[in-house]
């Protein structure tokens, strides 16, 4: 048309390498669309939905927890229970656990005044200490085995050891009678030293502090060295039963003069030891594998629940109970109470 000047054709648009036309190309037959334009991606830690994340964590830990709940029943059960509800107290000032060692496979000669030809095996309480827990704090304290005391279970004067004899019931009710002990006790262990091997191999062994190389050829203790000393199991428990424990002090071969009451001191050491190498792990299935080695030789009271062990086995961990000594006086072939001496140590678990 006169005076009308021509239209220029639009430029095509750059072409995309694999495609016949531009991006704006429309598509024709055997013309793939391309793909929309993207932005950048956003990091994968964005693109998580975190409601379905912490629903799974949530699901794994529930079921690592009925596991672990599953394990540590299946571990309590096996626990022997003692019948001795009845004899327990409740309430008072703190909760006092009596810890009895008894030793089936002690080995005894005839001149021991341990030694009882008619005893039955099994029958020996070895050991008795009372844990006292209150306001946070832990003490202990040995009880005797000679000292001399009036038996619940027949009425008779004897020494304690001896109202063990009668079952348990009788050995709680003679150390809470007010005119032995006045203790009022309110759970019950009782542990076979045996079981203790295992108990320490679990725990990779303890170690205990040896001023001059002892030894006791009676439970096969032989220990050379001196300082702090890692004990395995069998040798842990040749230092527990140790009754003619003797050092050797500038050549010389020294038998320990303190006899029973060294003995006491030796086994408080090693419980020591124990319980702060249970503090040192803080995983629970370790603690629960370490403590399923001595459940065949641990016998329990009968109210004692698995919530009620478990917090037991949490208040060992890393446990440094406070020694408290018991004076005593020689009285025959037994001992007994240096009053009013040993008032002051018996209140403090009172």
């Amino acid at each position: 048309m006169p005076g009308r000047a021509p239209v220029a054709p639009p430029r095509p648009l750059p072409r995309r390498e694999g495609f016949p036309g531009g991006p704006d190309e429309p598509a024709g037959p055997g013309r793939p669309v391309p793909p929309p334009r993207r932005g950048p991606r956003r990091p994968w830690w964005k693109r998580l939905k975190w409601g379905r994340v912490l629903g799974i964590v949530g699901i794994v830990m529930l079921l690592l927890g009925l596991g672990l709940w599953w394990y540590a029943n299946s571990v309590f059960n096996r626990i022997e229970k003692v019948e001795v509800a009845e004899v327990l107290a409740h309430g008072g000032n703190g909760t006092n656990y009596l810890i009895v060692g008894s030793d089936s496979a002690e080995v005894l000669d005839k001149g021991d005044p341990a030694f009882d030809p008619d005893r039955p095996a099994g029958q020996r309480a070895d050991t008795m200490m009372l844990l006292h827990f209150a306001d946070g704090k832990a003490k202990i304290m040995s009880i005797p085995r000679d000292l001399w005391v009036t038996r619940a279970d027949n009425g008779q004067k004897g020494k304690i050891n001896g109202s063990y004899n009668g079952g348990p019931e009788s050995l709680i009710e003679t150390i809470s009678n007010p005119d032995n002990l006045g203790i009022p006790i309110h759970r019950y262990m009782e542990v076979d030293f045996a079981s203790f091997a295992g108990l320490v191999d679990g725990l990779g062994g303890i170690t205990i502090n040896f001023p001059h190389p002892a030894s006791d050829k009676m439970t096969g203790l032989n220990i050379t060295e001196t300082g702090a000393v890692k004990l395995n199991g069998q040798q842990a428990l040749a230092y527990v039963r140790s009754r003619h424990y003797t050092e050797t002090i500038d050549g010389r071969q020294k038998p320990d003069p303190t006899g029973d009451l060294g003995r006491i001191q030796r086994q408080q050491q090693f419980l020591r030891a124990v319980f702060s190498k249970l503090g040192k792990s803080g995983n629970p299935i370790t603690l629960l594998r370490t403590g399923s080695k001595v459940t065949g030789g641990l016998r329990i009271d009968n109210e004692m629940t698995m919530w009620g062990a478990f917090q037991f086995a949490m208040k060992l961990r890393g446990l440094e109970p406070t020694p408290v000594e018991l004076p005593t006086k020689p009285f025959g072939n037994a001992i007994a109470l240096r009053e009013p001496e040993s008032d002051a140590a018996l209140d403090q678990f009172r």
